[in-house]
């Protein structure tokens, strides 16, 4: 297949995506407008099943032969189907039903978001970031996870509580007879999935200390969304309640959804090379503000209860409000240089060590006029900080006019 048609191809299964997200939308609201609630998966599957197959749609138009490029594709497919399938059946089968397929678009939507779920474990960190497996001998994991998801799907697809789960009635394709051998396979395949799950995670650092500098950069982008991903999920909720009142569902976007949709856009930025040693800036960033924001809070409740000790004054008290928060913004320039001085030392020391030179070159420059000296100073400074395969220093001559 040419690049052309795998673009094509690409754009087309994104468009695809798009499409359905809208029909999906549009059921959600004649549910709602009949007065039910609508199933609501669309918060969540349908968001994420956009930015998987855009990202994917990228990835191929700059690395046609990236196999990542796919597995987006398909997750956004599967997460796509996933939202739309359940919308569709409660509204066919619970508000109008003239509308064709509600117990089969029910069965579907019991299996097909497997996909989306079991991809990303295995075959996207077996394959990141170049697409292709670390080695031959990792074949036996990608057969395990392929192998078990295909059996899980179709185990799925025949056990008999699929669409009653849903409430809609039973399942039309489930073997009731075979319900307690299905269960049995079924723990089968998702124990081979979690085996071939965790033997992916750890090809990750297999693949690290034999990489090149320019994997280990992207797999500093891995890292960094792993870590930030459960962060932003938990922090969701709290963000959520305090926008909405303590009902979440009033939002049109759950704040959780977004720690989701930082993995394919990282993944893609790493993939495609875009601004790819800007992670070290990134994490430098996220730790120190992370930190200076943590301490800000501690500092803000400790100032409450310090005032509130002192003074007799309520909660609320527009004193204490005051008071405090003068004192965390105070507090934060040099709060915020402090901290980057340590995490610079503790995580980023050839930058800290960088700074230190050029600060005490400066210093020196101001103190010094001997041009053959300070020349000879400044080689050696860019050869300790920049570490060029080559530094050489012009200068040019300046005559004085003649009087």
């Amino acid at each position: 297949m040419t690049a052309v048609w795998k673009r094509r191809i690409a754009w087309g299964l994104t468009t695809l995506c798009v499409v359905a997200f809208a029909v999906t939308l549009f059921i959600a609201w004649l549910t709602t407008r009949a007065g039910l609630d609508d199933e609501g998966t669309w918060r969540f599957d349908g968001i994420i099943g956009l930015v998987f197959p855009l990202v994917g749609a990228l990835i191929v138009s700059r690395q046609p032969g990236n196999r990542i490029a796919w597995l987006f594709s398909a997750i956004g497919l599967s997460a796509t189907l996933g939202a739309l399938l359940p919308e569709y059946a409660h509204y066919a089968t619970r508000v109008d039903s003239s509308w064709p397929g509600g117990e089969v678009a029910a069965w579907a939507g019991g299996w097909v978001w497997l996909p989306f779920f079991m991809l990303v474990p295995t075959f996207l960190f077996l394959l990141f970031p170049g697409g292709h497996l670390p080695s031959r001998g990792w074949k036996p994991i990608a057969y395990l996870a392929g192998i078990s998801l295909i059996g899980l799907i179709l185990t799925f697809m025949v056990l008999p509580y699929g669409a009653g789960e849903e409430g809609v009635g039973a399942d039309p394709f489930g073997i009731d007879s075979l319900e307690a051998p299905l269960n049995v396979v079924a723990v089968v395949f998702g124990v081979g999935l979690g085996v071939s799950a965790i033997a992916s995670i750890y090809s990750l650092f297999w693949r690290r200390r034999r990489a090149s500098a320019r994997e280990r950069q992207q797999l500093k982008w891995f890292a960094y969304t792993a870590a930030l991903t459960p962060v932003l999920f938990m922090t969701g909720d709290p963000i959520g309640q305090a926008l909405s009142g303590d009902d979440v569902s009033d939002l049109p976007v759950d704040p959780s959804v977004i720690s989701f949709l930082v993995l394919p856009v990282a993944l893609g930025i790493a993939i495609t090379r875009y601004r790819l040693y800007d992670i070290d800036r990134i994490i430098s960033r996220t730790l120190v503000y992370g930190a200076v924001t943590a301490l800000l809070v501690l500092a803000y409740a400790g100032g409450v209860v310090v005032i509130q000790t002192l003074l007799p004054v309520s909660n609320d008290s527009p004193v204490v409000v005051a008071a405090s928060t003068l004192a965390v913004v105070a507090l934060f320039r040099p709060l915020r240089n402090r901290v980057q001085g340590l995490v610079d030392r503790r995580f980023y020391r050839r930058r800290y060590d960088a700074a230190r030179t050029i600060e005490s070159f400066g210093s020196r420059l101001r103190q010094e006029t001997d041009l053959d000296s300070l020349s000879t100073e400044l080689i050696a400074l860019v050869r300790d900080t920049m570490q060029p395969a080559h530094a050489s220093l012009w200068l040019r001559s300046f005559q004085e006019p003649a009087s």
